[in-house]
């Protein structure tokens, strides 16, 4: 089992930047992918941006140039660096870690952009 914990969410003006932050526990030896999902009110969840164990990344067109993921893998944490926020980026942000054939969720948290 893997337990994840996020911070980092809040209200921010567009144009600002927020940092999102979570961190894994319990069985996280060999983690595989870590990330980042959101789901905008009204809409599905889609996927902001991933990271491997090697570092290699993917992000939604949506958010390329403007965020940017980081792993720490001896810290077992995952990293959301946001910039340029625009309203559009509204929504509970959840961390997620795959190990083995098994994605674990973080609960969410809320990132609000004021216009």
């Amino acid at each position: 089992q893997v337990q994840l914990v996020e911070s980092g969410g809040g209200l921010v003006q567009a144009g600002g930047s927020l940092r999102l932050s979570c961190a894994a526990s319990g069985t996280v030896f060999s983690l595989n992918a870590m990330g980042w999902y959101r789901q905008a009110p009204g809409k599905e969840r889609e996927l902001v941006a991933t990271i491997t164990s090697y570092s290699s990344t993917n992000y939604a067109d949506s958010v390329k140039g403007r965020f940017t993921i980081s792993r720490d893998n001896a810290k077992n944490t995952v990293c959301l660096q946001m910039n340029s926020l625009k309203p559009e980026d509204t929504g509970v942000y959840y961390c997620i870690a795959e190990w083995g054939p098994s994605r674990y969720w973080a609960k969410g948290t809320l990132v609000t952009v004021s216009s």
